[in-house]
């Protein structure tokens, strides 16, 4: 074999050789393809449905009466009377805090009246509508909001019944019913019966 022969051989190795190292390199310098998971680290795709937000509830609360600074506060879930007398500036001198229920739990359109001393049946808490402390514009005595003096009120109903049931709610909750009131020491079926057509629990 000539030189030529030999050079054309060499140059043909060299090539191929050349285009092996390029093929190789083509390979292993080409991206991957990204993953699902990497693009949406949630697993989640773009054409999922949108993560519906909680509303927000707002309780709006009307504080009046004997407090320095009377108007409507908003109040945060689980604010009780006393944190809304505090927000608007807490009592005056002339307030009779004995009216008002300090411990109970606020509710939205909730009305806190502050009366002042010497206002006998004047105050106390109310829940929307309604339209007189405990009472209501159909006559009956709210158990969930009524003050001493109106459940005084009641037909065998005295101030040691009285102060029982405002102690019942306030550890133990809103009644839930009128019949709840059986659970108060001293109210059997017979005095209920006397007490369930003037009494409500909303």
């Amino acid at each position: 074999m000539d030189v030529q022969g030999k050079k054309k051989i060499i140059i043909g190795i060299v090539a191929g050789i050349a285009l092996l190292l390029g093929f190789a390199y083509f390979q292993t310098s080409k991206p991957e393809p990204k993953e699902t998971a990497a693009i949406f680290p949630d697993g989640g795709g773009m054409f999922d449905e949108p993560l519906e937000q909680e509303e927000e509830v707002i309780i709006k609360v009307d504080v009046k009466g004997a407090v320095n600074r009377p108007g409507v506060y908003i109040a945060d879930s689980g604010d009780r009377v006393i944190d809304l007398i505090a927000d608007a500036g807490d009592f005056t001198s002339e307030a009779n805090k004995d009216q008002v229920n300090l411990a109970q739990v606020v509710e939205d359109q909730m009305v806190i009246l502050v009366p002042e001393i010497g206002d006998e049946g004047v105050g106390g808490v109310t829940t929307g509508p309604e339209t007189s402390l405990g009472g209501s514009s159909d006559g009956k005595i709210n158990l969930n909001t009524a003050t001493q003096a109106e459940l005084e009120t009641l037909t065998g109903v005295g101030p040691s019944k009285a102060l029982s049931i405002i102690d019942y709610r306030e550890k133990t909750g809103k009644f839930q019913s009128v019949e709840d009131l059986k659970k108060i020491s001293g109210i059997g079926d017979k005095t209920f019966e006397k007490l369930k057509d003037s009494i409500k629990v909303k």
